[in-house]
């Protein structure tokens, strides 16, 4: 019991690593970006290409991913996102969807459609037990790894000026650029995060997720899930979302197999009914 709990908390870390950037730009830049799940990919082809074609090591491909995925994602916030910004919900959906598609028609075309492998270290693969409880070596150091990215980030937006200055960007840019603040840098700097966050997203979870030019579309909806049940307004939503739902994916499919995939959308209904706005929506959001 003690052993499916704790998968489940790895794989909700995970969760919260992938999607917390698409909080940041839907809940704090309030700009909707479903193209979110291809910087993930990207950040998994990353960690692919540089193990397999030119032998670095797992761990140090990992803030290669971080910088590739979020240089390509300032990349198109200034010269594509930045023309949607201000416009209908509706644009954006339809510009970030096709993005989608040339994404992974790009990595058919470049990596093919076959699933990708990823060879973990030899001190990450195996199991050991603590107290009769069987812990995952990669999935502790997941957990340890998003754990302190998570505390990270809630420290950046809260106590640091950036953070008030984006915050202060988002709630009125005009009277932000008044008072001296630069939002499009402001803007662009927190989407690249955003994206290198999904990047590292990716290569962390290449091993447990898979990887193919599908994965943007397959995720795309728990990336989605995580920020409406946990609210888009704030770190700690989506981080208690994205726990309650990997521990609920996980133990569904061990208790009830037959129905385990539905478990985290009756989950979502569940918190929304109660909830209609996510569990730490800030009121009027």
């Amino acid at each position: 019991m003690l052993t499916i709990l704790f998968d489940g908390i790895s794989t909700g870390m995970l969760l919260f690593v992938l999607a917390v950037g698409l909080s940041v730009t839907l809940g704090l830049m309030n700009f909707v970006n479903l193209a979110h799940g291809a910087f993930a990919m990207l950040g998994g082809y990353v960690t692919v290409i540089a193990m397999q074609r030119f032998g670095v090591p797992f761990l140090a491909t990992l803030p290669l991913a971080f910088l590739i995925a979020a240089v390509v994602g300032v990349i198109l916030e200034r010269t594509l996102y930045v023309r949607l910004y201000g416009r209908p919900h509706l644009d954006q959906v339809l510009f970030s969807i096709g993005l989608v598609f040339m994404a992974i028609a790009a990595a058919s075309w470049a990596m093919g459609s076959s699933p990708q492998n990823i060879r973990l270290p030899e001190e990450l693969k195996g199991r050991f037990d603590v107290f009769g409880v069987g812990i995952g070596r990669y999935r502790l150091f997941l957990t340890v790894v998003c754990g302190v990215l998570a505390v990270a980030l809630q420290l950046v937006l809260s106590e640091t000026r950036f953070g008030s200055r984006l915050r202060a960007a988002v709630d009125d840019a005009r009277v932000a650029r008044g008072l001296g603040i630069d939002v499009q840098t402001v803007f662009a700097l927190t989407f690249a995060v955003g994206s290198g966050l999904a990047g590292l997203g990716g290569a962390l979870g290449a091993e447990i997720l898979g990887l193919d030019p599908g994965f943007p579309v397959k995720y795309m909806i728990f990336f989605l899930i995580v920020v409406t049940v946990g609210g888009s307004s704030s770190i700690v939503g989506p981080f208690l979302a994205a726990l309650m739902l990997g521990i609920a994916d996980v133990g569904g499919k061990y208790f009830v197999p037959e129905i385990g995939s539905f478990v985290i959308y009756a989950l979502m209904i569940a918190v929304l009914i109660v909830r209609p706005n996510g569990l730490f929506a800030r009121p009027g959001r």
